[in-house]
């Protein structure tokens, strides 16, 4: 679950269940006991009807977790001004554990590596930039921790195959939803 749409679908859902729903983040629920106790298949079912999963393997939990920080870091951060900390030292303090483990973990599981799935969230940041036509491709490089214009268009075009500046002629474009990324 990674965008507005999705937690709201998820909060309405376990309301619907009748849960005291407290919190719904990305890739996060949090309800309150209530006098019942929760029944995890109805959730499961529920959240299988809608497209998601339950994850309840601590492996899995934990490379949702990489997968949001990351999301959070390219589609939600504050953009600042001046240098940002490495990716690696990003995630090692935000799950509390060794980048390198972290790392292993992901790439067996997904069959990627952490830095390419940035660059895949990363990209699908330029496109929705791309569309919105407000930002230069100078101010984008910026907010997304490119080192150049030219480090951006070389990405984008090893990964959609074409230019953003044709991309942004094509008009409509078509994105990928984050969730699947």
């Amino acid at each position: 679950m990674v965008c507005d749409r999705c937690i709201r679908v998820v909060r309405e859902e376990l309301s619907a269940l009748g849960l005291d729903v407290r919190r719904v983040d990305l890739g996060e629920a949090e309800v309150a006991e209530g006098r019942r106790p929760v029944n995890l298949d109805s959730i499961r079912n529920m959240l299988q009807q809608n497209g998601f999963e339950l994850i309840e393997d601590r492996r899995r939990k934990t490379v949702e977790s990489i997968k949001r920080e990351i999301v959070m870091l390219v589609h939600h951060a504050p953009r600042t001004s001046g240098k940002r900390p490495k990716l690696s030292t990003q995630l090692a303090t935000a799950l509390k554990q060794d980048f390198h483990a972290l790392s292993v973990l992901f790439s067996s599981t997904e069959g990627i590596t952490i830095e390419q799935f940035l660059i895949r969230q990363r990209i699908e940041r330029v496109k929705e930039l791309l569309k919105y036509e407000e930002q230069t491709l100078s101010e984008m490089a910026w907010e997304l921790g490119y080192s150049s214009v030219q480090h951006l268009s070389n990405q984008f075009r090893r990964v959609t195959g074409m230019t953003p500046s044709a991309f942004r002629k094509m008009g409509k474009v078509s994105r990928t939803p984050l969730d699947k990324v």
